[in-house]
């Protein structure tokens, strides 16, 4: 049995997803949220096998939250669905944990091969995103010698470009049009995989890892 737990923009979204999802006997829903900042708490309680993300918007500050449950004790797959997401978004995605990425109006069998799938280890991603997602693959982002698994992503390494500059929070926040909570999330990130305790620190060994160049 795959547990799945809904994290849907709407009560009337949670409900149609949850009927959608009780159709199949190999699939059962542990809950339906409704607001992502506390969605990692419902995640630790419920230990779901997949969320199932419904997005409106596609943006940062839901990349930070799937990258730190990605980085949790028992981190699920991700299944998300949204209308606007772009190539640069949707390869961010994958390496924050997302396992699928599909239209919210894709067909219900597709939606629950989807969620097996993800639950199974796989990627599946919808035909129409596959195209804007190539001119993405080139800008594969640089491994930390030695540690692999320890990437910085594209926007880990603007912000940490910006923390080189002295710049706090609320400055990054306002340069790269996200909020100061996912500016957080992302200092937070480098530190863990830099294994620095300071921001100091941090921009020191991205300095002598090549991550910047001053």
């Amino acid at each position: 049995m795959i547990r799945v737990l809904i994290a849907a923009s709407s009560e009337i979204m949670c409900a149609g997803l949850e009927a959608l999802l009780a159709t199949h006997p190999a699939l059962v829903t542990v809950g339906c949220w409704q607001e992502m900042a506390s969605l990692a708490l419902q995640v630790e309680a419920q230990r779901p096998d997949v969320v199932l993300l419904e997005l409106e918007l596609p943006d940062d500050e839901t990349l930070a939250i799937l990258e730190a449950l990605a980085a949790g004790p028992h981190p699920p797959a991700f299944v998300v669905l949204t209308d606007d997401a772009h190539g640069a978004w949707v390869a961010e995605a994958l390496r924050a944990g997302v396992r699928s990425v599909l239209p919210r109006q894709v067909h219900a069998s597709a939606m629950v091969a989807a969620v097996e799938a993800a639950a199974a280890g796989l990627v599946v991603l919808h035909a129409d995103l596959v195209e804007s997602l190539l001119p993405t693959l080139s800008s594969v982002p640089r491994a930390l010698p030695g540690s692999p698994q320890q990437t910085l992503t594209p926007r880990e390494i603007e912000v940490l470009s910006m923390l080189a500059e002295g710049a706090g929070n609320k400055t990054i926040a306002w340069r790269l049009g996200i909020s100061e909570h996912t500016v957080k999330f992302h200092v937070g990130s480098i530190l863990s995989k830099l294994n620095a305790s300071s921001r100091t620190e941090a921009v020191t060994l991205g300095i002598r890892q090549g991550l910047l160049v001053l």
